[in-house]
């Protein structure tokens, strides 16, 4: 009962909190409309600029670099902020149109006529954000590796972050790829799967800090997962085993489910395309799906305190409570889906080099 009356007063206490802030939000945005979807896909999506925060309806942003070649063959490098000092939004030029199939992209006016550029190497926050984890994981792991340099064979254990380091590629190692592949191939696949679990552990936990050098959504991009995926399909396929392609074009099925028409080989052959498609959507659709709904809780703040103060203090105080609950599952869902991508990765691999053993006397199916 104690406890049950704790809750409550805590609930009210945080109710007469929103209800000032929800009133003076009131105040100020009566007349605006909060667009949701342009929201969640402004702060999902890749840009040329960093935004930090607005202030007074002023934007403050790192700006990025454009870097494109024109249909005419010139190059041409200036920054993005150059876009928001010109009225019009375009410079030499180029615009960046926020509607329509080439929104968010680099484009140039011709004739009038919008057309994209040839070709587009600028340094977008997800390039950025990339840059940053790959800096961070070099200089993680190759300070663990001057440590180990240095030990001797009478040196103690590591301690500290080293150690806790040790502890978590043992882990990844020994329980997912060394069991999943197997004790005779592992090593060969090791360094690709250690390094694309703990990048797509870090991009997770950086993606959820708000502000730089946080906030980009980098596994949350399907070209990034597309690409871990692309990956995996080559370790895959490339070193597969005679047994491994066996068993897609001449699987032991019944006869009558290979010839005359090749029925099971057509489906082994569509999984290999399968299964680097299922990598790469469910590692994008889990970490897009869960900051979108973190940022969905956080427009029902806005929201509700326009319909009233009464009624937005109480959804605000809801929403402040399932947003706190959603990151704190965002951080277990950072690491999840690292261990899930490694773990699917190291068994496709492993099947690729199964290695099939007959016992005497069984027949041979088909």
């Amino acid at each position: 009962m104690n406890f049950l009356s704790k809750n409550i007063f805590r609930a009210i206490a945080m109710f007469l909190l929103m209800l000032p802030l929800c009133a003076a939000a009131n105040e100020t945005q009566e007349e605006a409309k909060i667009d949701v979807q342009e929201i969640v896909m402004g702060h999902t999506g890749d840009g040329h600029d960093w935004h930090i925060t607005t202030v007074n309806g002023h934007h403050i942003s790192i700006p990025l670099p454009v870097i494109v070649m024109d249909n005419g063959g010139k190059w041409h490098c200036f920054s993005s902020a150059q876009f928001h000092h010109s009225p019009d939004g375009i410079y030499q030029g180029f615009y960046i149109p926020s509607e329509g199939e080439n929104s968010g992209k680099v484009c140039e006016v011709v004739n009038g006529t919008e057309q994209t550029v040839k070709l587009d190497i600028s340094l977008t926050k997800n390039v950025v954000q990339l840059w940053i984890i790959v800096l961070l994981m070099l200089f993680i792991f190759i300070g663990c590796a001057r440590w180990y340099r240095r030990k001797t064979a009478d040196s103690d254990a590591p301690k500290g972050f080293v150690g806790f380091i040790e502890m978590f590629v043992m882990m990844v190692n020994d329980d997912i790829i060394k069991a999943c592949i197997g004790e005779k191939h592992y090593k060969r696949f090791s360094p690709y799967l250690l390094t694309a679990f703990f990048f797509i552990f870090l991009s997770n936990l950086i993606g959820l800090i708000p502000i730089f050098p946080g906030g980009a959504n980098l596994t949350g991009n399907l070209a990034i997962t597309l690409v871990l995926a692309m990956f995996t399909f080559f370790a895959i396929n490339l070193f597969g085993n005679k047994e491994y392609w066996l068993d897609i074009f001449w699987p032991k099925v019944p006869t009558w489910l290979k010839v005359p028409v090749p029925m099971m080989p057509v489906i082994e052959l569509f999984g290999i395309f399968t299964k680097p498609f299922a990598l790469m959507v469910r590692l994008f659709a889990n970490i897009f799906a869960g900051h979108a709904i973190v940022l969905s809780l956080t427009c029902v703040i806005f929201i509700s305190c326009q319909i009233g103060a009464a009624i937005g203090a109480g959804l605000s105080s809801v929403s402040v409570v399932m947003m706190i609950f959603m990151d704190c599952l965002e951080l277990l869902v950072a690491f999840i889906q690292a261990y899930v991508f490694t773990m699917l990765s190291a068994v496709f691999i492993g099947l690729a080099h199964h290695e099939e053993h007959e016992e005497e006397g069984t027949p041979a199916i088909g």
